[in-house]
């Protein structure tokens, strides 16, 4: 049996981890919200135009993963 302590050591460990990636990504986010939020205030029309853009690309780029998926998936046969 492995000895408590080190069981409680990574368990900690294990949750500073995970409170410091937390707060790399909050960070990130708040960073992405405050460009966002420049980019509206100078040229608001414009920054709606291409976000609209980017999110049509975002589409179309999941919609061809899934058709990959979906080759890969059909030519695999199932056994019973």
């Amino acid at each position: 049996m492995a000895d408590p302590y080190m069981r409680q050591i990574k368990m900690k460990t294990g949750v500073v981890k995970r409170f410091v990636k937390g707060k790399a990504m909050y960070e990130n986010e708040a960073k992405q919200q405050e460009m966002i939020g420049k980019m509206k205030a100078e040229d608001g029309e414009n920054y709606a135009i291409k976000n609209q853009i980017l999110e049509k690309e975002k589409d179309l780029e999941e919609a061809e993963d899934y058709k990959e998926v979906r080759l890969v998936l059909d030519s695999v046969k199932l056994e019973a």
